[in-house]
């Protein structure tokens, strides 16, 4: 489609020029307005992907007509144009939500290569308005448009509507969770149940007496019969989550479930049939743990006879945008705070990040994002992410001028620094900041990773 810019300058020639250029060259068309009033005028009449603004005009300058654009049209993409080596202005454009800037006289080679980028924005910030409207009437909870997400929603919808065991693996954070209960939401089971279970977080004890109940007397505190969750899910779908981190004996009676669809509640001596969808999630190597005797194998085929397997985040960078906008404006809404924006400096780098937390690191930042933020943007100060580079083992948190500059054990203390910030915090994160749990995933004892925390200053609750 022919992208709509509005060129304002008051001195006539200019807008000319700005038309003469950009028409040839870019699929475009440009409408001239000769002073703020008159493009304020014109933007109520007609929709606009770009505007390009001078900022010195008489009356209503650029930087007032900027404020007023992005108070009435905040999705509107404005580049402002400054007199050559102004630089103190173009900072300043910027800072009030200019996405670029172009000096006067201006290259044609730039402005066209800049006009295209600026264009670029606009389409893909209407492309994720236009997705998001659509996510409002899809029952999948899952964002993404990539090609792998493409394949995760084919398997969804192949595995939806039959009754068969789905085992969804994958890192954590990547949203197994939100896989199972799309899959019971496109399931003719919808209307019935859905039961989760995080296994990890129940002693073994405990989950053989959730799961399948339990009758008077079978223990000590047994003062009534109760119903397990596998009953209360009869007709619906339990979800058995993190299934690799449970003991055999509990592989054992569920293999039996699998098999024969029924359960024996604890202290009784008649079993119970039940209708159950079972979805199960791990973010472990089964075959590893099978491998280690840690596993059942028959179990384990039990459960794996459709397995969808969820991307890292980091393999799809193309969705951050998307998912980036939806849970700001989720999570806006949920802490009661007025919407908000993301600058385009912020998306940049979230999209430069490794994401070794997944969509739950993502969703932390931009919480803290929307808490620390003062303004309708969320800005770079407003995150707690750093410049860092996505290859492979390249670590680029500090300056290697800056360590060499320094004596032996302040080089070696700045490293560490960085190193335990960023190590340990993504374990956090992953972790929604239990520490036990992230002392498990460390391989450590719960009190020496308690005093790596302190000695590197790393706070719990910033993940949490």
């Amino acid at each position: 489609m022919k992208a709509n810019i509005l060129a304002v300058d008051d001195e006539k020639d200019m807008t000319r020029l700005l038309q003469r250029t950009l028409e040839p060259e870019i699929n475009c068309s440009v409408t001239m307005a000769f002073s703020a009033k008159m493009a304020l005028s014109i933007l109520e009449q007609k929709h606009f992907d770009l505007v390009i603004c001078d900022i010195r005009m008489p009356g209503m300058d650029g930087f007032e007509l900027l404020g007023q654009i992005k108070n009435n049209y905040p999705d509107l993409t404005v580049v402002m144009l400054t007199a050559f080596g102004n630089i103190e202005s173009a900072v300043k454009a910027i800072k009030k939500g200019a996405y670029d800037f172009i000096s006067k006289p201006f290259d044609q080679d730039e402005i066209i290569f800049k006009v295209q980028k600026a264009l670029e924005r606009s389409l893909l910030l209407k492309e994720n308005k236009r997705l998001l409207k659509e996510k409002e009437f899809n029952p999948l909870q899952l964002i993404g448009k990539s090609e792998s997400m493409q394949r995760v929603y084919d398997q969804i919808s192949l595995v939806a509507s039959s009754d068969v065991t789905v085992l969804i693996t994958g890192e954590s954070g990547t949203g197994k969770d939100l896989t199972a209960r799309s899959i019971h939401a496109l399931s003719p089971r919808k209307d019935k149940s859905f039961i989760p279970v995080n296994c990890p977080t129940i002693p073994e004890n405990i989950l053989e007496s959730e799961l399948f109940g339990y009758k008077k007397g079978a223990f000590t505190d047994a003062s009534r019969d109760k119903d397990g969750l596998f009953q209360e899910a009869d007709k619906g779908t339990i979800f058995l989550d993190e299934i690799g981190d449970i003991g055999t004996s509990i592989q054992t009676k569920l293999l039996r479930v699998l098999q024969e669809k029924e359960v024996k509640p604890l202290g009784d001596t008649k079993v119970k049939k039940i209708d159950v969808r079972i979805i199960a999630s791990t973010n472990r190597n089964l075959k590893q743990k099978i491998a280690n005797h840690e596993f059942r194998e028959d179990f384990f085929y039990r459960l794996n006879v459709l397995p969808i397997e969820l991307p890292p985040l980091r393999d799809r960078i193309t969705d951050i945008p998307l998912l980036a906008e939806h849970l700001v404006t989720k999570h806006c809404k949920k802490l009661k705070k007025k919407p908000k924006k993301i600058s385009q400096d912020v998306m940049d780098l979230l999209m430069k990040q490794p994401w070794p937390g997944n969509v739950r690191e993502l969703e932390n930042i931009l919480v803290q994002g929307i808490l620390y933020s003062k303004e309708k943007m969320i800005d770079l100060p407003d995150i707690p992410l750093e410049n860092v580079s996505r290859e492979k083992n390249n670590f680029t948190g500090f300056d290697k001028a800056d360590i060499n500059a320094l004596p032996y054990k302040e080089a070696k203390e700045k490293i560490l620094h960085e190193f335990n910030h960023d190590y340990i915090g993504a374990k956090l994160s992953v972790s929604n900041g239990n520490i036990t749990r992230a002392a498990k995933q460390c391989h450590m004892e719960r009190q020496a990773l308690q005093q790596i925390i302190k000695r590197f200053n790393i706070n719990p609750d910033n993940f949490r």
